[in-house]
């Protein structure tokens, strides 16, 4: 979606509806009056810099598109950019890296907003063996990897429902942002479908008291099931760290974890 030359009015007004939020809620919430912000979405007022930030704050704005409001409203942006191996970024670098490396002997990685891998720890390998060497080239997405038929898809024991889960997730965050590149990933990956017949391998599938969904992955030293959680900086301000996540995959059973603490004990070392 290109907001770059719309008016602040329009912007907030898109926000708005994107949240599911009245005009009324939000200026309960902003602790104005409603008139002025429908005035704001109308263009019979102009926002103040301090305006713009408090509403984008309520509606909960990602910091990249907070700047795209400010610009829009005539001000400058107030929230750098810069890349992960920036000094100014050193400390939250070796926060990721210490998580990556803690993590193991359970896989672990990072990705930014649109799911492309940052950096990964040495156990991500054990769920890589026998993709098509073209699909590890970066830059890599981890969604269009765990889907793809030259991926880890083929493999994956429950795609069926690991697909539904991934696209489920994919679409809810191209809900929240409004985000051109995700809307054409969560396409691309609507597109690869199923591969093989998984339904009589769904009918074994314990449940996990129906509380959790594991990623099941069949590799040569038997099927790996995986669940997984999302970590994230807590105050960022800087747009790359907003962005960042660190998914970390834990064992479902404990003949993962074994498999898992096996393939740790001579796993060569790489950098991330």
């Amino acid at each position: 979606m290109t907001t770059q030359s719309r008016p602040v009015g329009e912007l907030l007004r898109m926000w708005r509806q994107r949240r599911s939020i009245s005009q009324l809620d939000l200026a309960c919430r902003a602790e104005v009056s409603a008139r002025h912000v429908s005035f704001l979405e109308t263009g019979r007022s102009q926002p103040s810099r301090e305006m713009v930030l408090l509403l984008a704050e309520e509606l909960d704005i990602p910091l990249r598109d907070r700047n795209t409001l400010l610009v829009a409203a005539g001000f400058a942006p107030v929230y750098a950019e810069r890349s992960l191996d920036d000094p100014a970024l050193q400390a939250s670098r070796q926060a990721v890296d210490l998580v990556l490396a803690g993590h193991e002997p359970y896989p672990a990685l990072a990705v930014d907003r649109h799911w492309t891998l940052l950096a990964a720890n040495r156990a991500v390998g054990a769920l890589l063996v026998g993709i098509a060497p073209e699909m590890l080239q970066p830059p890599l997405n981890v969604l269009r990897l765990s889907l793809h038929p030259s991926g880890l898809a083929p493999r994956i024991v429950n795609l069926e429902q690991w697909r539904h889960h991934v696209l489920t997730r994919l679409h809810r965050q191209v809900e929240l942002t409004a985000d051109a590149t995700l809307a054409a990933l969560y396409d691309e990956l609507r597109g690869y479908g199923a591969h093989g017949d998984t339904s009589q391998k769904f009918a074994r599938e314990p449940d996990y008291a129906g509380v959790v969904l594991p990623m099941r992955l069949q590799t040569p030293h038997g099927v790996l099931s995986l669940i997984s959680t999302i970590t994230v900086f807590g105050t960022p301000t800087d747009i790359t760290l907003s962005e960042l996540a660190i998914e970390s995959f834990f064992p479902a059973d404990a003949k993962t974890a074994e498999i898992l603490r096996s393939l740790s004990v001579d796993a060569p070392r790489q950098a991330n």
